[in-house]
């Protein structure tokens, strides 16, 4: 099968790449299938295409920071803190009787929100040399505890039916959040590939000495890629709460691990300098294949968490018994890390 879908590609990297979680994504769906007869139906891939968007969106978040060699282990209370200004403000315009002008103001408020979340964390990265990891988690600890403060641990609930749209209406009979995940991967996708933003990121991922010295201020890069990631968990924030009709702290707080899963999964190198929109695109699909098969089995919440874990331990081992393989393949030859030129050249395929 493998080769048969290779001849449909040209024969790059990329086409492989893709070509091989095409091949997992087919056989896990023909696995669940032959697991549980409820699991190929509409209502199966309608409920995944309602459930992909929320997971998706927060991954998109957590893209560009690995590409630049950090971590953003803020993003879901981000996205908290993002669907409370939401909230919030349509609360103040009048609850579920809201008009639509107080509804635009709660978007642009929730938009903002995150992209001052992000750019504070980026600052700090940027300016005072705070790992990202350290960074992230202090910044992750002070919203949590800030959002439950503020909320004394309850949930706000009672949008207008707008919002709930949003969340939970189609369009043309596709998902409305499923729209708003295809736009978002478009906008994401655009910025790498044809902006010289895109082209500072993945050559900070690469290289920073070499970056800073090309000229190019890393310091603005930096703060500029955690305001993205802020944004995205802003809108990732507003799909949640339109989709649940309430907003809580902590909703959302398991996607953490499955998005650097996600990542890792469709071949983000973690040491930052090398992704593809695509990839993640697909991993994200197999990654929600995963969970939904799992639930139509019944399997317990807490072995399908265990779950996630080993696939990303076996990720990682099955990728360094393939490096070894490439290398005894290729005698003399050393690994690196593709330089910047490639790569600006690679992700346009």
């Amino acid at each position: 099968m493998t080769r048969a879908l290779t001849s449909l590609f040209p024969r790059t990297a990329a086409a492989s790449e893709i070509v091989g979680l095409v091949v997992v994504l087919l056989a896990l769906m023909a696995l669940f299938g032959s697991l549980s007869d409820r699991f190929l139906t509409g209502a199966t891939f309608s409920s995944i295409a309602f459930q992909l968007p929320e997971l998706g969106l927060l991954t998109l978040a957590m893209f560009i920071p690995i590409l630049s060699g950090g971590l953003n282990l803020a993003i879901t209370f981000s996205a908290n803190i993002s669907g409370l200004v939401l909230a919030w403000v349509i609360t103040w315009g009048g609850g579920a009787d809201a008009g639509l002008g107080v509804i635009v103001l709660a978007v642009v408020a929730a938009l903002a929100s995150g992209v001052v979340i992000g750019w504070a964390l980026g600052a700090i990265i940027a300016y005072t040399g705070a790992h990202p990891i350290l960074a992230s988690l202090a910044m992750m600890i002070f919203l949590r505890g800030l959002g439950e403060f503020l909320t004394r641990g309850g949930s706000i609930s009672g949008f207008p039916p707008a919002i709930s749209a949003l969340g939970q209406g189609t369009v043309l009979g596709i998902p409305a959040p499923l729209i708003v995940f295809a736009v978002c991967v478009g906008l994401w996708a655009l910025l790498l590939n044809r902006t010289r933003l895109g082209f500072s990121i993945f050559m900070l991922g690469s290289n920073p000495e070499a970056t800073r010295y090309s000229g190019i201020d890393t310091r603005f890069t930096l703060t500029m890629i955690y305001a993205l990631s802020g944004f995205m968990c802003a809108v990732a924030g507003i799909i949640m709460a339109s989709r649940f009709n309430s907003v809580r702290v902590g909703h959302g707080e398991a996607y953490l691990l499955i998005t650097v899963l996600a990542c890792f999964l469709g071949r983000v190198d973690p040491f930052g300098g090398f992704g593809r929109v695509s990839n993640v695109v697909l991993a994200l699909v197999i990654l929600q294949i995963i969970g939904s098969g799992l639930n139509l089995l019944g399997t317990n919440q807490h072995l399908a968490t265990a779950l996630w874990g080993g696939i990303l331990l076996s990720v990682m081992v099955a990728r360094y018994l393939w490096s070894r393989r490439g290398s005894v393949g290729s005698v003399g030859s050393v690994r690196t890390k593709p330089s910047p030129s490639t790569l600006h050249q690679g992700k346009q395929q």
